[in-house]
């Protein structure tokens, strides 16, 4: 195989000591974990159990079934599982923190209690070591080792490098999980964070077996008929004020289709199909109250500052955020918000 390309990132020299120095790594990722963050982490495991270590993968909600065709996915344990496998918090040395960097981003700040929720959370106020490894730029200063590289497309070219870096073989399976990763934060290769770059690393990914049709297939062409009825209310509900498009996913809306919150994954990107959209808002109600924002945006608009105001953060065309408010009203704040950042 092709040796470690000079088009990849570097990761930090102390990150790759810390990784072949310790034994026992718990790696958690965000709440809802995308193509991404579940890519990212079953590779990373998959590399490192290879050298001897001791992974176990943890999120607070479980894979969504769109990401069952990834080889892996079943190493997931929700809170619920992990304790009711019988691991212990106290069993690792090592968090590790993917596609994140926020404890309340692996759901330790949730208000529903749970014993291995409040045995992390206790764990991590006494300080235990922590790896962060993300490409989301947010000011915090969580984590004894970061690589926080927000030039990267996807969490999963970081795990990449990482792997390379260490010398591990890559196989096919952890190429599946590597080239699906890059291929949700990219859009397929279709937003503005497919570098060439990106795009030598997706080839070297194939290099290893990966089929880029199948892979496009899973993700995009794999809808079951409940999300398709869904997906036809959503479209439904999309409402233009000039070059922004908002639409909506109701907790009736997910009731009447019998979905979950998982099915609505990448909607908010339909709407940029138009050409005049520039910025496309996705509004989806909440059952413990409020609303979540998905947000994407095209060229150099900066749709981060958006989420950033109501709490959030994301990148420059995709970003997201929670606002304590009703469906209406969660729509006319971000319009509020977008047409202030417009005037400016």
């Amino acid at each position: 195989m092709t040796p470690a390309a000079d088009f990849t990132p570097i990761p930090p020299a102390c990150l790759i000591e810390t990784l072949r120095n310790r034994d026992n790594f718990l790696v958690a990722t965000h709440v809802n974990p995308d193509g991404d963050a579940v890519g990212s982490a079953v590779a990373l495991s998959m590399a490192l159990e290879k050298i001897g270590k001791k992974i176990v993968l943890v999120d607070k909600h479980p894979v969504s079934p769109q990401y069952f065709f990834l080889p892996g996915h079943e190493r997931f344990h929700t809170y619920e599982t992990f304790q009711a496998s019988g691991h212990r918090v106290s069993d690792f040395e090592t968090l590790v923190m993917l596609d994140c960097n926020t404890v309340g981003r692996i759901g330790l700040e949730s208000v529903e209690q749970h014993p291995a929720i409040e045995e992390l959370k206790g764990a991590v106020a006494g300080g235990m070591f922590s790896i962060i490894i993300d490409h989301h730029q947010v000011n915090n200063d969580f984590g004894n080792v970061k690589w926080i590289d927000s030039a990267a497309a996807a969490t999963g070219i970081l795990v990449y490098s990482i792997i390379k870096t260490m010398g591990i073989p890559i196989t096919m399976d952890m190429a599946e999980n590597l080239y699906t990763a890059i291929v949700i934060d990219t859009g397929n290769f279709r937003f503005d964070n497919t570098t060439p770059d990106v795009l030598r690393i997706a080839a070297e990914l194939a290099d290893y077996g990966v089929s880029p049709g199948v892979i496009y297939e899973e993700v995009y062409e794999s809808f079951s008929e409940d999300r398709f009825r869904l997906y036809m209310q959503v479209i439904g509900s999309i409402e233009l004020h000039g070059d922004i498009a908002v639409s909506v996913v109701t907790r009736k809306m997910l009731d009447e289709t019998s979905t979950t919150a998982d099915d609505t994954e990448n909607f908010v990107s339909f709407p940029r199909l138009m050409r005049e959209v520039k910025i496309s808002a996705l509004v989806r109600e909440l059952n413990s109250g409020g609303c979540k924002v998905s947000l994407r945006s095209k060229g150099a608009i900066n749709i981060s500052e958006v989420a950033e105001y109501f709490g959030g953060g994301g990148h420059r065309n995709a970003a997201g955020c929670r606002i304590n408010a009703g469906v209406e009203d969660a729509k006319r704040l971000v319009l509020e918000k977008i047409s202030e950042m417009a005037k400016r």
